[in-house]
């Protein structure tokens, strides 16, 4: 049994604190937040089912929750579960992971730009994946355990580089925009000394692809978010107490620069689980906190709001990249990145307008 006691003097009028009886454990709960969460993951539901009743055979929405829950024809069965469901979860695990890859970015960095896209941690799980793919012959599991692996190894370089008495952010962003384009230079080598048939294939997962997904690949992007999210809950308190600056978090107790590398990993691992199950989606991690952080009206890094938001980015986009074109269906990173850069220079006008460019 819990009772809810007036919140305690500095805490924000939307924050209720939340006490057992025993009164040993106390819970702040942010109402418009938890509102935010619940709103985004209900509009995600819904798109998700006008996806899975859409296509080249039409399914009402009520037939699609009456086939969710067990109960459609064994028609409807076929193609809302076998055919479209795993598309549709590999796309929500996906911008799920990105959403807060991207929270955590942007948090660690102090910048809007610090972005896995920007600062190249997303090519290096592309350039995993690629080496795989292209030179051992892998598929599945071992393309996943490539792009995880290719992402860390990025993540290891950058923060190497951009170390100098300690991690600055704006120093991070730099050397991790520089560490892109080389990833992106070892890519185009790979496609170019590829075969053909395996260049076509490995271009179409470069643009973040979610066509022919099955539960082969819902599984390991299920798994991966399973390990990493309940390790990065763990550890996102002190975050918050890192935006305070490293000074008030060295005095506070943190040890600074072992949890900003801790979390970089964590971001990283996030990061590559999204690459490995649908290739490198552009943008969703740069714009999902960012308009989460506007949704909540609340600063800090926003892990939950950002994790439903990259979600709804995701599924939103691989809807319209189903729809755009008539004669065939657009990798849903083509989607993302035209809307991302749109974002992009709307965010790098405003930074200039403020005087931080």
């Amino acid at each position: 049994m819990s009772t809810r006691a007036p919140a305690p003097a500095g805490l924000p009028p939307r924050t209720h604190v939340v006490r057992s009886a025993s009164q040993h454990v106390s819970l702040r709960l942010d109402v418009r937040a938890l509102a935010v969460c619940l709103l985004v993951l209900a509009a995600t539901a819904a798109a998700g089912v006008l996806a899975l009743g859409t296509g080249e055979y039409p399914i009402s929405p009520a037939d699609v929750v009456r086939t969710l829950l067990g109960n459609g024809s064994p028609r409807t069965d076929f193609v809302v579960n076998e055919l479209r469901l795993p598309r549709l979860l590999t796309g929500v695990l996906a911008g799920a992971a990105l959403g807060v890859s991207g929270a955590l970015f942007q948090s660690l960095s102090r910048n809007p730009l610090g972005s896995p896209d920007i600062v190249g941690f997303t090519y290096g799980s592309a350039t995993g994946g690629l080496l795989v793919v292209l030179v051992v012959g892998g598929t599945g599991g071992q393309v996943a355990l490539g792009a995880v692996g290719g992402g860390l190894a990025t993540a290891v370089l950058v923060y190497v580089l951009a170390w100098r008495q300690g991690i600055h952010g704006f120093r991070l962003v730099l050397v991790g925009i520089g560490v892109s384009a080389l990833l992106q230079g070892v890519n185009a080598y790979l496609l170019a000394k590829a075969r053909f048939t395996e260049a076509a294939q490995a271009m179409v997962w470069l643009n973040g692809s979610l066509n022919g997904r099955g539960w082969a690949d819902v599984r390991p992007a299920a798994l991966g978010l399973l390990v990493v999210l309940p390790l990065i809950a763990g550890v996102a308190g002190r975050l918050k107490i890192l935006e305070m600056g490293d000074d008030v978090a060295g005095g506070l107790g943190v040890p600074v620069q072992r949890t900003r590398l801790v979390m970089l990993v964590l971001a990283t691992a996030a990061c590559a689980v999204a690459t490995a199950a649908a290739g490198p989606i552009p943008f969703v991690a740069l714009i999902a906190p960012q308009l989460a952080r506007r949704l909540t009206r609340q600063p800090g890094p926003n892990l939950l709001a950002a994790t439903c938001t990259g979600a709804l980015l995701v599924v939103v986009a691989d809807f319209g990249s189903q729809h755009l074109h008539e004669s065939a269906q657009l990798p849903v990173g083509v989607v993302t990145a035209v809307a991302g850069g749109l974002y992009l220079a709307l965010l790098l006008r405003r930074q200039r307008r403020a005087g931080r460019i």
